[in-house]
């Protein structure tokens, strides 16, 4: 019977450190739940981005928009199957 009830308490330790173990990685992933908080750059600018950005000598400005038509890649094309059934 002591054999039985070691055994049981062992598996209560691992479950109960099991659990501690998952609630500490559920507390260090929580903010990747949430949807990251894009700025534009004008907010950006005077948000923590843009004074880090000032502190380095550098400056925040918008991304330039993409191309309608954009380039072909370089390099050869890629070619068609043998047998296309």
């Amino acid at each position: 019977m002591s054999h039985w009830r070691t055994r049981a308490g062992l598996a209560a330790i691992s479950f109960a450190v099991a659990l501690v173990c998952a609630g500490i990685l559920a507390l260090l992933v929580r903010d990747r739940w949430h949807t990251p908080e894009i700025k534009t750059a004008e907010q950006a600018r005077y948000a923590t981005t843009g004074q880090a950005a000032q502190s380095a000598g550098a400056r925040v400005l918008p991304t330039d928009p993409k191309l309608a038509v954009e380039p072909a890649p370089p390099g050869p094309k890629q070619a068609q199957p043998a047998n296309p059934n």
